[in-house]
């Protein structure tokens, strides 16, 4: 089967927070600004219409005509327990398998369940934005570890953090893939990792929701399968949501082995309260029971999307496309450019009319990057680059 991602979606009134949100989310802009000709590349979904076996899921749920309470969990469970077996050799027993309203929601309750207000929780930065705004809300304290650059990727260092530690570190989350630099750790590092942890008695959650958004070829790692000795302390947060552009479904997966550790997380949940989305679990089911062959072609075109992307944007003088071997979040630095920070956000938001997410938002590290949304058709994409080349056309 052929699936069409060049042909661009109507997005831009169809209550997409993505192209309808920019003018609230960009500082350089107004709330009340017309952001009619701006090409969005910040919130991380695709602009591709979602799976056949997803929307036929959903045709369904509205034909039963059943709109109420979601019930039994144990059907989505074995399809995701199917899915992780086959396409990245996981094998989970989905009795392990709890639900959130999105990864965001899972990330909260886990730390809630595991942490007080006060502790601190170790972030490897630059790294996912979210992560910084939750924890503060919640009263927890972030201890930044930075990542090293070497050859043009990112590497943790381990020793400095060791020697940083202030005793007061509860938990360590380890962003995999890694957001935004698109890596994926290898089996020694995140060893490594559940070594540290284990060393220094703390609870290691595993963010793994671009887990199906690796490029052709290349496998995806799981912390649990990599680091089997860190089960007894580890939290998995993952969803189709990423891989299946299907967020609007708020429907996370918590996966935590450890049974001790699974009674804890039920408590802090219950406190939660709520039941399941219904929509959400059944794109869900769908997304990782039949979903196999759209991942493929999806993946496939986000790689030659790279690929476009990285040969023209990175031969641009003093501008750095970190090299990426998954997800659909291309990490620029435009540090060499010799340009402030202001001028580079002006110049792409206000020149090019293009909107992608501030560096700084992702902690130390991040300062003088952009992260770029590029799983959009194809034509956009190729119009989004010509308008950069141009915004930067006089760099020497």
């Amino acid at each position: 089967m052929s699936f069409d991602f060049d042909t661009p979606l109507e997005l831009r009134a169809g209550h997409c927070q993505k192209w309808q949100g920019i003018g609230n989310a960009m500082a350089e802009l107004s709330a009340d600004e017309d952001c009619s000709n701006i090409l969005p590349m910040w919130v991380a979904d695709m602009d591709f219409a979602a799976a056949p076996p997803i929307r036929a899921a959903l045709q369904a749920e509205i034909d039963r005509g059943y709109l109420g309470y979601f019930g039994v969990t144990a059907p989505v469970s074995e399809a995701v327990s199917g899915w992780l077996s086959r396409r990245h050799g996981w094998a989970v027993d989905p009795g392990v398998i709890r639900y959130s309203h999105g990864v965001v929601a899972g990330f909260a309750t886990t730390i809630a369940a595991f942490t007080e207000q006060g502790d601190s929780v170790i972030l490897f930065t630059p790294v996912y934005h979210t992560f910084f705004s939750k924890l503060r809300a919640m009263g927890r304290e972030i201890h930044e570890s930075p990542l090293l650059r070497r050859e043009g990727r990112y590497e943790m260092d381990l020793d400095a953090l060791a020697a940083a530690l202030t005793g007061r570190e509860k938990a360590l989350v380890l962003c995999s893939p890694h957001n935004p630099g698109g890596r994926l750790w290898a089996p020694d590092e995140i060893r490594a990792v559940a070594a540290f942890c284990e060393a220094h008695d703390l609870l290691l959650i595993s963010d793994e929701i671009h887990m199906d958004l690796t490029f052709p070829d290349i496998p995806f790692h799981p912390t649990a399968t990599a680091a089997p000795e860190a089960l007894p302390r580890l939290v998995v947060l993952t969803a189709a949501s990423k891989g299946f552009n299907i967020a609007g479904g708020e429907t996370g997966l918590v996966i935590i082995p450890d049974e001790n550790l699974r009674t804890r997380y039920e408590a802090s949940a219950r406190v939660m309260g709520g039941t399941p989305n219904r929509f959400g679990m059944a794109m869900t089911k769908a997304a990782f029971t039949d979903g196999d062959e759209w991942s493929a072609a999806v993946r496939a075109y986000l790689a030659e999307n790279f690929r476009l992307w990285q040969h023209r944007i990175g031969a641009l003088p003093g501008i750095e496309v970190m090299a990426m071997q998954a997800t659909y979040l291309s990490w620029v630095n435009f540090e060499n450019t010799g340009m402030a920070v202001e001028e580079v956000r002006s110049r792409l938001v206000r020149t090019a009319e293009v909107a992608p997410s501030a560096g700084h938002a992702f902690g130390s590290g991040g300062e003088c990057w952009n992260r770029f949304n590029i799983a959009m058709p194809r034509p956009l994409l190729e119009e989004a680059i010509t308008r950069i080349e141009g915004a930067f056309s006089d760099l020497q």
